[in-house]
Order: structure tokens, then sequence, then C-alpha cells
């Protein structure tokens, strides 16, 4: 079992692994507790993200405790790793779930989606892999099925919407300074450039929100399965713009937004917004897999487990 503590949402997977190697998810559970919420220049988790934090993990503990035989990973990421007050958290909630979280690295959660990715989707030889997530953004070069290089932004939906008040109406001055502060934190990536013109894969909420409003576009039944879902560059950009020019409450309208996400989405899409454009990548392919995958992968690798529920 993963327990993912991201800077937005917090995430439960439980996987049972079968003598024969398959494996089934039995659980998947998701709460949007926006732990990286006003955290501020000084990087201090509050007292409000904090107590729903709780609350969704004393939901998911009635889960897995009622589950025999469960090895549990708890991963938290960039909100926690950037926190101030990291050790008063991981205290409380050891003492009040009884959860003893590890905090990895950007470049170990940027290789655990790695592994989640390439594990699941067929990327083929090369690609270019951006999570984005609610106060990171993890880039890995894929190079012959190898991670060539990876690397961990300090900034993600969550703070590029708070910080340049992105959140609700959004003035052009606003916007022109977010994606000029980004870009210039990813044009000083000089081996991103090794990426032009290659597969892009893309995983996290915002990018994921991006194909859930492109296939409520494409009004078909069914929609097409969100893995492995490709996209053309221009799709991509023509919705970001209309997310532009609309308040928060208009885009609460929009199919395949969900509304938890509306004041958070136009900086959630600057990142690949940015690496299209700077990188003439003609279009993108999502993921649904990342971090909880890859950790079960890693942990499976390592320990060899089977027959138990991870």
């Amino acid at each position: 079992m993963v327990i993912d503590l991201g800077s937005n949402s917090v995430r439960l997977k439980v996987t049972q692994v079968k003598k024969d190697a398959n494996m089934v998810a039995t659980h998947q559970l998701k709460e949007m507790v926006r732990l990286s919420e006003n955290m501020g220049p000084e990087k201090i988790l509050q007292e409000e993200p904090i107590k729903r934090t709780l609350n969704a993990l004393k939901e998911f503990k009635k889960v897995y405790t009622a589950l025999p035989n469960v090895h549990i990973e708890a991963l938290a990421t960039a909100a926690v790793r950037q926190a101030a007050n990291q050790a008063y958290f991981l205290k409380l909630v050891k003492r009040e779930i009884g959860l003893d979280f590890q905090v990895i690295t950007g470049e170990r959660e940027a290789y655990l989606d790695f592994l989640g990715v390439t594990k699941t989707l067929n990327v083929g030889d090369n690609c270019l892999i951006i999570d984005t997530g609610g106060a990171s953004t993890e880039i890995i070069l894929v190079k012959n099925q190898r991670v060539r290089q990876l690397i961990s932004l300090p900034f993600g939906s969550v703070t590029i919407s708070q910080g340049f008040k992105l959140d609700n109406e959004v003035q052009a001055s606003s916007l022109f300074r977010a994606m000029t502060a980004i870009e210039k934190e990813m044009t000083d990536i000089n081996w991103l450039f090794e990426a032009h013109k290659s597969k892009l894969v893309v995983l996290g909420g915002s990018n994921r929100t991006l194909a859930k409003i492109a296939r409520r576009k494409l009004g078909v039944d069914p929609l097409p399965d969100l893995h492995g879902f490709k996209l053309p560059s221009k799709k991509a950009f023509e919705i970001f713009e209309n997310l532009v020019d609309l308040d928060r409450k208009e885009r609460e309208k929009i199919p395949g937004l969900a509304k938890v996400r509306s004041d958070v989405i136009v900086g959630g899409l600057i990142p690949i917004s940015l690496v299209l454009r700077i990188l003439h990548i003609p279009d993108i392919l999502f993921s649904n897999h990342g971090l909880r995958e890859g950790a079960l992968f890693d942990y499976l690798e390592d320990h060899n487990e089977e027959g138990s529920k991870a």
C-alpha cells in the first residue's frame, strides 16, 4: 500500500500482488487537502490544511487497518519537504495517525515517476516526462529507456497560482510575471533542450485535468482512457487560452475541470505550456501512473514480495 502525501492532494492505493506476479489495485482513495495552502515565503504549513490532512489520513486508516498483511509505504513530497515546521507536522501525524512518513527528495520523486510511467506505458526509447504537482515540478529526460537527467523544481500549481495571483481573474501583468519567472527557471536547465521536438509524457493533477477537459470536448462516448491519451499541442494551447480568459467561477463550469482545481489550474498549466512552446513539441501523451506505482515497483524489486497486499 502506498500513501502519497502531496501539496494539493493525499492519495492511497492498495495493490494486491498475486502469486503469479499479477497485480490488482483493490483500493484507490483521494482527498484534496491543499496542504501547501498559504505556506508563504516562510514555508510554514498552516493549521487548517494540517487539520484537513489529518482528517483525510484518519479516513484512510479505517480502510487499511481492516486489510490483512499490508505493507505501508507512506511518502511525503514537496509541501512537507519544503516546510520549516516539517518536524512538528511529522510528529503530529505519528501521534494522531500512527504513520511514519518518509519525506523523499525531489530527485527521488522524479525517479519514482519515471518507474511508474515507463513500466505501465509504452513511451519508446526516448522521451521527456513532466509531473506538475502542487508545490513542485519534476522533469525527467529519458534516453534509451534510462534516466539521462532529472530535476525537481520548487514550484507547482498551488505555489504558482497563489504566488502570482492567478487564482481568480487573471491580470495580463500577473500572467506575464509568472510565465517569465517559470521560463527563466526552465531555460536554465541546459539538458532540457536535448528534448527538442521529442515525445512528452505528462502526469500530475493539473496536467491530467488538461486531458479531462480535452476528452470532454471530444464529445465521444465512452471517453478514451486517460492513461495513454494523446493530445495535439495546438489543442492544449486553445484550452489554456480559454482558461486564462475566465475567472474562477466561470472555470468551475468547464466540463472536466473539478471545482477544487479551478483556482490553481492556470498556474498549474504554465510549466507544460512553456515546455511545449520552448521545445516545439507536437503532442502530449498523458500518464495516469506515477509516484505511487513507481514506489510499488521499486519496493517489489527490492523485496521480491509475492502473494501479499502492498
